[in-house]
């Protein structure tokens, strides 16, 4: 049964959105026309080489070296695309330094450091200066520079330094713990760490310095440690940040081939290290460019999106760049002083496309809160992604912040760098669902069986290559781990671990994780790496931590532990292991609840079962969401199976 329709664009908003101009062009350019969406989709992933060369000539996106072909090989994992293409992403950021460079290009909202913006020129100069100063420190193409920074200008501007020298950036967020940074950094061997002294969150000075310091002899490759100080002066041995994007530096940006990695980004398994996962120039250039018109940014756009540094959506903002548009950069806690504090700043610097994690719009709307008190006659869109957003959020964007505003959610992942499924201006909003699967992205909902279904919850799949897929994972010299991750389940096409429902009319709903990965608010860890700051406190033998992320339900993560014999679960240990996952990864993953148990589920081998206990917490039948006599301890399962009982009865209650 079709969902109700909540918002439908007017003829003359349709016409004039981006995606209706690059229909246009395809049928004067290209001689192609389409009777719906859909059908263009179609055409899109059935034709992968036409569709990715159009997507570069309607944009005209610079390349020092035209590229051979658009695909070489179309394998999965191994597809090659726009090989012999010589460019650089930031090139495409820059570019309108040359048409406009007196106009604002970024504005910084930060509790550290005020209201600061940076026009196209200010961007061009210090990135360019920066990138002088790498290259003074020995950076070459190839090295990576690693950050631990919030949204704001030195993360930016050493993001372009960086890509301008072909060399390799990693981000992570202050918020997170000096363990989870080293488990990522020291996977990549950076030759440059920079990092901001403390920061300012819900008016509280966070003093990061031992935890710099801590992290900075945790990485021996490390040749400069550059500190943008906040609280006094940098350590002994460490680099200024002040004064380093100063004066004018006359340096060319390096043309690299199209899949020279770009960054290194962190999508955490279930086991082992984070998966550093590695993504080209080429490929992320071409897949924001084509989020554009799914998002409908233009050179007239003002765009923000409510992220933390550690998100790709910090990465996502650079879309909106690409464009012209002119970008907010929010460094904020979102609750302080009160949950309107963002709604006034969305005001105030008069944006016409906000976006924020699904997480933050289920608050608003829970705290009662009502925008539309405000003046946002500026806001024509939001958009949202990170987790499933209710109906109940759809219900209160329209009802509380406008009547007349596209919201357009997002799916996607830090693993593409993309969107799977997402907005279109031209198309109605329907209540609960995402408009539409993206162009180019064959997203498709697979049963068990790997068989194609429609309007029923599967495996979301992509069964065609995308350009922005990973490269590679960093260290995986084989591509095993890759492969594992994305290929295992249906060979030959990528499985993500979200769970999909395709609509009959084009649309979709994201269910939540299919997979053990743990998903808070938007940010994903491994299971794994709780597991390492938990397992290590003496008290506990053993853990299980399942994350219960699912449509229409409160987000809720419980910790399961056994104890060494004679130990109690009271209060201060369940303080302690609260501690041990803030300190050593960040606050966010702190469990909802602690629940002492006998034994952990394992496989014959050893493997913890943790989407057997997941699918059984959601509601699944006992006898069928696991095979005891795959199991080293079946006996372990019947504690699960009384607590799923329980917290059922809980949510009936």
């Amino acid at each position: 049964m079709s969902r109700p329709i909540l918002w439908e664009p007017t003829e003359d908003r349709a016409a004039a959105s981006r995606m209706a101009d690059y229909q246009k062009w395809l049928a004067q350019q290209k001689g192609l026309s389409f009777d719906d969406y859909p059908a263009l989709w179609q055409w899109s992933v059935d034709n992968l080489e036409p569709f990715w060369q159009s997507i570069w000539d309607y944009f005209d996106l610079r390349a020092s070296h035209p590229h051979e072909r658009v695909l070489a090989s179309r394998q999965m994992p191994g597809a090659q695309w726009f090989p012999g293409a010589r460019l650089n992403l930031a090139d495409q950021i820059l570019r309108h330094a040359e048409t406009k460079p007196d106009e604002d290009a970024v504005i910084f909202r930060s509790e550290t450091f005020g209201r600061k913006t940076l026009t196209w020129r200010d961007l061009a100069q210090r990135s360019a200066a920066f990138a002088s100063q790498l290259k003074k420190m020995g950076v070459t193409k190839g090295d990576r520079v690693v950050a631990i920074l919030p949204n704001d200008e030195a993360a930016l501007i050493g993001f372009l330094a960086t890509i301008r020298l072909g060399a390799i950036w990693s981000l992570c967020a202050p918020d997170m713990g000096h363990v989870a940074i080293l488990d990522r950094f020291q996977q990549i061997a950076p030759k440059v760490l920079m990092a901001q002294d403390s920061y300012v969150h819900a008016g509280k000075t966070i003093d990061r310095r031992e935890i710099n310091a801590r992290i900075r002899a945790g990485l021996p490759s490390v040749k400069s440690y550059i500190v943008v100080p906040v609280l006094g002066e940098v350590p002994e041995g460490a680099i200024s940040w002040n004064g380093l994007t100063a004066g004018d530096a006359p340096i060319e940006t390096e043309q690299v081939d199209f899949d020279q990695p770009l960054w290194i980004v962190y999508s955490s398994g279930t086991t082992g290290n984070p998966k550093p996962i590695v993504h080209g120039h080429g490929g992320v250039l071409l897949e924001f460019t084509k989020q554009t018109l799914h998002t409908d940014i233009g050179p007239e756009t003002r765009f923000a999106w409510l992220t933390s540094s550690g998100w790709i959506m910090w990465n996502s903002q650079w879309h909106a760049l690409m464009q012209g548009a002119t970008l907010l950069c929010l460094d904020c806690a979102p609750h302080y002083p009160d949950m309107m504090a963002v709604w006034r700043l969305v005001k105030e610097e008069r944006l016409s496309f906000f976006g924020a994690g699904a997480a933050y719009f289920s608050a608003c709307q829970k705290a009662g809160i009502k925008p539309s008190t405000l003046n946002l006659s500026n806001l024509s869109a939001i958009g949202s992604t990170g987790s499933p957003l209710s109906p109940e959020a759809y219900d209160w964007t329209y009802q509380d912040v406008a009547p007349d505003i596209w919201l357009a959610p997002i799916s996607g992942g830090t693993d593409l760098a993309g969107a799977f499924v997402c907005g279109n201006p031209m198309l109605p909003v329907r209540a609960g669902e995402m408009q539409c699967r993206a162009l180019g992205n064959a997203t498709r909902a697979f049963d068990p069986d790997g068989c194609e279904i429609f309007d029923q919850v599967g495996e979301l799949v992509c069964t065609e290559p995308l350009p922005s897929m990973p490269l590679y994972f960093w260290g995986d010299a084989d591509g095993a781990r890759l492969r594992s991750s994305y290929f295992e389940t249906f060979p030959g096409v990528w499985t993500h671990g979200d769970w999909i429902e395709i609509t009959p009319e084009g649309g979709s709903v994201i269910y939540g994780r299919s997979d053990a990965t743990i998903n808070r608010k938007g940010l994903r860890m491994g299971s794994s790496e709780i597991y390492r700051a938990v397992e290590a406190l003496d008290e506990i033998l053993d853990s299980l931590v399942i994350d219960l992320e699912f449509l229409g339900r409160d987000s809720f993560m419980p910790l399961f532990v056994v104890l060494k014999p004679g130990v109690v679960l009271d209060k201060v240990l369940k303080d302690r292991i609260n501690d041990a996952i803030r300190e050593s990864l960040s606050a966010r993953f702190v469990p909802n609840e602690i629940v002492q148990i006998d034994a952990v589920p394992r496989t014959l081998s050893g493997k913890k079962l943790e989407v057997p206990v997941k699918k059984l917490l959601l509601g699944g039948d006992p006898t069928k969401v696991v095979n005891r006599d795959s199991m080293a301890n079946p006996g372990s399962f019947d504690r699960f199976i009384a607590y799923a009982a329980e917290i059922s009865a809980a949510t009936t209650a």
